[in-house]
């Protein structure tokens, strides 16, 4: 075991001898062996011991915290990096008009190459669907980022591929679920729920390698600087949203094991019941193990080591000058 996901209510997490133990109610539900524990992800009302947290930051354990709804509210940090020459090159560069307007076309060109992608693999599947009018507007949308001199034209291509991806992506729901538009802060929809928790996920996975590798997450290129807001995950997880988070979501509807009855609705919003969590956490986890060719280098790795070697390619570019090569899946 890697990563723990605790989600059952009212539990408390103990540290006793050389284990982390979860009890509830005096009864122990799970032991893990630290020696098996890279991160922990926290949604709720969960207690942790004090022995528990003295240990966690001690033994660099990413322990981040969110809401039952999925929301980001914080992470046990155990200390700055110390990598200073890599965190001043990310600074200059972000200074750098020209190395942001290039790297942010980077990151949106693959994004819209994924886009396609994943388009016409389902169009393949599912003859019955054409998707030959958005794909044809991807490209053309695409063909212009060359020609804009602005991160607000760039962005501004950016809404416009998305506006016409989320549009084909609505037909390919084939159950009872329906998506008719992107909806955030509150999601208003199922579909827009499981998009908006898995995209939380992702962007707090990538937040903690870029934390390792000793960048600065806040510090992004496409992604606007704004208080708290993790600009550089951002940025780096916009190759990963397709084939990762939207690819399971349209996987855990279609084959229903997610259902309507797995949401209700929270003020404006909706989000997912105790047990859907558990549900697709499960299916999240065996989609971040998923092994695959890295089409960078040619070696098999797992999703979540991608993410890991991504970081690391932005590392070099920042500090080298080489060019970044985002992940385009196949």
């Amino acid at each position: 075991m890697s990563t723990l996901y605790i989600v059952e209510q009212g539990t408390t997490l103990r540290k006793t001898s050389h284990r982390l133990v979860i009890e509830k109610e005096g009864e122990v539900i799970l032991v893990v062996p630290e020696i098996k524990l890279e991160k922990i992800f926290i949604f709720g009302n969960v207690q942790i011991s004090t022995q528990a947290l003295k240990f966690l930051l001690s033994s660099g354990i990413d322990t981040a915290f969110f809401t039952l709804s999925g929301k980001f509210l914080g992470r046990l940090v155990s200390g700055v990096s110390k990598n200073i020459p890599l965190r001043i090159a990310q600074f200059e560069k972000y200074k750098d008009k020209e190395f942001t307007l290039k790297i942010s076309t980077t990151f949106l060109q693959a994004k819209i190459d994924n886009y396609r992608t994943f388009l016409q693999k389902y169009q393949r599947n599912h003859p019955e669907i054409d998707f030959t009018e958005p794909l044809e507007k991807l490209s053309e949308l695409k063909s212009t980022i060359s020609r804009k001199e602005t991160l607000n034209s760039l962005r501004g291509v950016e809404g416009m591929c998305s506006a016409v991806y989320f549009k084909a992506y609505a037909k390919m729901f084939r159950k009872g679920l329906k998506f008719n538009q992107r909806t955030r802060r509150p999601p208003r929809d199922p579909i827009n729920a499981l998009l908006s928790f898995g995209y939380t996920l992702l962007t707090n996975e990538m937040t903690s390698i870029l934390l390792a590798h000793g960048m600065d997450p806040q510090i992004g290129f496409l992604h606007s600087l704004s208080y708290g807001r993790p600009a550089l995950s951002l940025d780096l997880i916009e190759e990963f949203r397709t084939p990762i988070i939207e690819r399971l979501v349209l996987e855990v509807v279609n084959k229903e094991i997610i259902k309507k009855q797995d949401f209700i609705m929270e003020g404006e919003g909706v989000r997912l019941k105790e047990k859907a969590i558990k549900q697709f956490l499960a299916q999240y986890e065996k989609r971040m193990l998923t092994e695959l060719i890295d089409p960078i280098d040619g070696k098999r790795v797992t999703y979540r080591k991608l993410l890991s070697l991504q970081a690391e390619r932005m590392a070099h570019c920042l500090l080298h000058d080489q060019p970044y090569l985002p992940f385009r899946f196949k």
